[in-house]
């Protein structure tokens, strides 16, 4: 009887995505996540990255301070839309 070992691939950090203003910056947080940040430094939100089978897609989120989960805002193609949302939902 052969067993077969199934190895973990490791996760590899995506690159900082490239914003088109200047109006927020990321801050990495994590392999896929950033926190979003206005130009006076409030957090407005966090930004994660999903791979999917079509492409990559940008997850608008929230931090609930309560219980300490994410809460998703809204799913995107674009880096740009996701953090627009962020934003102007504040």
């Amino acid at each position: 009887m052969h067993t077969h070992t199934i190895t973990a691939v490791p996760d590899i950090p995506y690159a900082t995505p490239k914003l088109s203003s200047s109006r927020e910056n990321l801050i990495r947080a994590g392999d896929h996540l950033w926190r979003v940040q206005d130009g006076a430094g409030r957090i407005l939100g966090h930004l994660r990255i999903a791979a999917e089978p079509l492409g990559l897609r940008y997850r608008a989120e929230r931090l609930h301070l309560a219980s300490g989960a994410f809460r998703l805002i809204g799913e995107f193609w674009t880096v740009d839309e996701a953090v627009q949302t962020l934003r102007y939902l504040r």
